[in-house]
């Protein structure tokens, strides 16, 4: 998923992060984290202190998963950043009156390490970018030839489960949308894409990225609302919530489109009353791109067709001490 960092878009003069690198959660017990994310479709691995999540077939771990014995807490988020902007990144920081932090305890300790303005430890580390550099496209859904050589849709018998080929974006709680939309625009330099008047906000990253790589919506604390992860299709998103279903995880919302970013999604309800979506056919915003964002009433900011939101869909279950 990395990408060579000569070949990387880059936004002309503008110093920002390109990609949300990894996030770490801590839950009550890891073998239920285990469970669900392996339903969901992606590796889990074995790590020191905890569980790494991966795409199949893909060396980048893209979340880490630790035991705490208390209610699920999102810890950090790891930025990427090109080289090059790290130091000029920190001193925007400290002009802005935002003060390096030490690294996390459940981190690897490297780069540098800043507040939200709700207290989320953020990592700015410099790596590669795995954002996407070019549109992503929806595969066609699987066909088989009938006898008249028409294609048909596959059996069922040879239907394959949803495999995540990678994260598409974060959307957190937080107390208060505009500060934290003014943090991570001015700080960290993501641009908005759209919002719905202090309710909610989506935000992109400057050098090439879904229509959001991090977005916000309000509550009474911090935490991680979801994690959404890209698949091929909808075909995908339907095996994925079925798959899920399977391994009793019965509660989640969809399958449905969304208006603001138009992406098809199910989203799987974790056993810590939190979210992970699957996830197709997202806007893309590229670096040459001036995305001109809107404010959308909330009537028509949150899906355009699915299910009846479920209640427990908007409850944060995180607490901070």
């Amino acid at each position: 998923m990395a990408q060579d960092e000569h070949h990387a878009p880059r936004r002309a003069a503008v110093t920002a992060i390109h990609s949300i690198n990894r996030f770490a959660l801590s839950v009550p017990d890891l073998e239920d984290a285990r469970r669900f994310f392996t339903a969901f479709g992606l590796q889990v691995r074995e790590i020191a202190g905890g569980l790494a999540l991966h795409a199949h077939g893909d060396a980048h771990c893209w979340a880490t998963v630790h035991a705490s014995g208390r209610a699920k807490r999102l810890e950090f988020i790891s930025f990427g950043v090109y080289p090059e902007d790290l130091e000029p990144l920190l001193e925007r920081a400290r002009r802005q009156g935002v003060e390096t932090t030490a690294a996390h305890p459940l981190s690897d300790g490297q780069g540098a390490w800043l507040r939200d303005p709700d207290g989320i430890a953020v990592q700015l580390l410099a790596s590669p970018k795995v954002t996407p550099s070019s549109a992503p496209l929806m595969t066609p859904p699987a066909t088989r030839p009938n006898a008249l050589g028409v294609p048909i849709a596959p059996a069922r018998s040879q239907a394959a489960a949803a495999r995540p080929q990678r994260l598409s974006h974060l959307l957190l709680f937080c107390t208060d949308v505009p500060r934290a939309l003014a943090f991570y625009t001015q700080v960290l330099g993501l641009r908005l894409s759209d919002r719905s008047q202090d309710l909610i906000a989506f935000s992109h990253g400057a050098h090439s990225s879904d229509h959001h790589l991090l977005a916000w919506v309000k509550s009474e604390a911090p935490g991680l609302h979801h994690s959404s992860w890209i698949v091929n299709n909808v075909d995908e998103i339907g095996a994925g919530m079925e798959q899920m279903h399977a391994a009793g995880f019965r509660e989640g919302w969809g399958v449905g489109r969304h208006v603001i970013g138009s992406n098809y999604f199910y989203y799987a309800r974790d056993p810590w009353g939190s979210f992970a979506e699957f996830s197709c056919g997202i806007d893309y915003i590229d670096a040459a791109t001036e995305w001109p964002a809107g404010d959308y009433p909330p009537e028509d900011s949150f899906y355009l067709w699915g299910p009846p939101v479920p209640e427990y869909f908007t409850i944060n279950h995180e607490t901070r001490p």
